[in-house]
């Protein structure tokens, strides 16, 4: 036999504060494995090993315990003697070891029925997890949903229940009362309303089908009111970003097989002028271009409103100084420049005295030097 192989381990020490290495078994090349008993398992009892430069490299393995190892190390002269007879039976201190493999052989038997049972096990409960939505909580299933609540203003009804049923489907709730239950947690405003009448005609017993069928009914709006909002939304102010978003949101929820091109089209058009002409439209291939291209432009925006503001700024001050002019009738009264308007003046009645009463001695005058003298 030209190796053995030790199987070291980290144990407590006899005080359960300090740990200590153990050689706890040793096992041969053929595979048989033979314990040592546990009053001889410290390492220490085993100076031949420790004098290995094997062992100086387990030291700096284990270093917490519970920690095992399991190294080959060659024989000597001086590590057969100890461990091995003439036969090259298992030995340590002249006490023959005793073999492990029946153990080993039921541990293992013990070990692969446990590991069996836990897979099936698992097996089992993955599977009704899948395919019961029993099992499943609605609740937390519900803040998965990659749809936003329905109110009955904010979404096409045919596209929003679409989008709901390809939800379920994704996590798997196919019983018709599951999509009924869970639908009342997508439901806002008018939504509420419509639910609990439809919950006393039909039960949450009812078919999926008259519910879908009754939920597009309702809200689906057959008008041209969505389309005319859509098409003439445009940018007042604000964001390019913003409005372009918007926009395309709104597009989308009256019609959302809408091709690229035109969405990118009318969301152009809902902008001025001066914008849309400063943009290739040949280089818009996808709406992120559109958005790419708008936060260029969006200081040209910041600029025209502090142009405006400027302008209408000034324009007022200029209009507001015209409409300050002194009152003629104090100025020729000699009262100082006084602003306030000519029909609101004072000395206005005075002035038309004076005047009447100046025109009216002339003519007296006149009417006296015209007469005979005689008379």
């Amino acid at each position: 036999m030209e190796k053995l192989r030790f199987d070291f381990a980290v144990k407590s020490a006899a005080d359960g504060k300090s740990n200590i290495i153990c050689i706890t078994s040793i096992g041969t090349p053929t595979g048989q494995v033979f314990s040592i008993p546990d009053e001889c398992q410290p390492a220490s009892l085993h100076q031949v090993i420790t004098k290995t430069s094997n062992y100086a490299k387990v030291r700096k393995t284990l270093n917490t315990r519970h920690q095992t190892r399991k190294i080959w190390i060659t024989l000597t002269d001086e590590i057969s003697k100890i461990y091995l007879d003439e036969g090259e039976n298992l030995q340590f201190n002249d006490f023959y070891l005793e073999e492990m493999i029946e153990n080993i052989q039921e541990d293992k038997s013990l070990s692969s029925s446990s590991n069996r049972t836990l897979e099936k096990l698992l097996e089992k409960l993955l599977e009704e997890k899948q395919t019961n939505p029993e099992t499943q909580n609605l609740g937390k299933i519900s803040k998965d949903f990659m749809i936003e609540k329905f109110n009955g203003r904010n979404a096409n009804a045919h596209q929003w229940i679409k989008s709901f049923n390809k939800e379920c489907e994704r996590f798997h709730i196919k019983e018709d009362h599951k999509k009924i239950e869970i639908l009342k947690n997508f439901l806002e405003y008018a939504g509420i309303d419509w639910y609990s009448c439809s919950l006393i005609k039909f039960t949450v017993e009812s078919e999926w089908n008259k519910w879908e069928k009754n939920f597009c009914d309702t809200f689906g709006n057959k008008g041209w009111s969505p389309i005319r909002y859509a098409l003439s939304f445009k940018y007042q102010m604000g964001s390019l970003l913003d409005y372009a978003l918007k926009k395309e949101k709104i597009l989308l929820e009256v019609r959302k097989s809408i091709d690229t091109g035109t969405l990118i089209d009318l969301i152009a058009a809902g902008l001025p002028n001066y914008l849309t002409d400063k943009i290739d439209r040949e280089d818009l291939q996808e709406t992120e271009d559109l958005y790419n291209e708008l936060g260029k432009l969006e200081h040209l925006v910041v600029k025209n409103k502090y142009d405006k503001k400027s302008y209408t700024y000034s324009d007022t001050k200029t209009k507001k100084n015209e409409e300050k002019k002194p009152c003629t009738i104090c100025i020729s009264e000699k009262k100082g420049k006084r602003f306030h308007p000519e029909e609101n003046c004072w000395f206005k009645e005075k002035n038309h005295k004076d005047i009447v009463k100046s025109v009216n001695n002339s003519e007296l005058e006149i009417e006296l030097n015209n007469e005979n003298p005689k008379n």
